[in-house]
């Protein structure tokens, strides 16, 4: 089933000269939920996991079902200020800007193996800092995996370069 044909794709949002992926389409198509889990879930049902962690707020939706698939347990990847026990965060740096992501202390327990999974792959901040988090809770990092990868922009460039494996369901050319 080609996953990419069921995405959206939309001119010139949030700001002009943007190319936004919009999953909305993807995730209301029954056949295409499903596949999308169960193609990441097939992908890591041989490797040892431990957890799933899904970034805000896309990254709870696949990653969740995810984990459910694979028999273990979610953490959820949040913005600042949005989990109600003590917190681990890591700031990290946007086009405009910064923002912060966080994650309970008692999420990843040391030696876990954690699947990262966000819905696209872009400049990579997001997904770098929830990985760093992942590893200074003392969690392995598996992989990252996405939905989406927009190559052009060198996401996944810059997590292989921190020695991060990446996985995408698809790819889709310039911004």
């Amino acid at each position: 089933m080609q996953i990419k044909s069921r995405i959206r794709t939309i001119a010139h949002y949030p700001h002009e000269g943007i190319m936004f992926r919009d999953i909305t389409t993807l995730l209301k198509d029954s056949v295409g939920l499903r596949a999308t889990v169960q193609e990441i879930a097939s992908r890591y049902k041989t490797m040892k996991i431990d957890k799933v962690a899904g970034i805000e707020s896309r990254g709870f939706i696949i990653g969740a079902p995810v984990a459910y698939e694979l028999g273990v347990g979610f953490v959820p990847v949040r913005k600042k200020g949005k989990l109600p026990a003590e917190t681990r965060g890591r700031d990290y740096q946007l086009e405009y800007g910064s923002d912060r992501i966080e994650i309970h202390v008692d999420a990843i327990q040391k030696g876990e193996r954690v699947l990262l999974v966000d819905d696209l792959i872009a400049t990579g901040g997001t997904a770098e800092a929830a990985a760093g988090l992942i590893q200074e809770m003392g969690g392995e990092v598996v992989e990252c995996g996405f939905v989406i990868d927009l190559p052009d922009i060198g996401g996944r460039a810059r997590l292989e370069d921190q020695g991060l494996k990446v996985f995408a369901l698809c790819e889709f050319e310039g911004n």
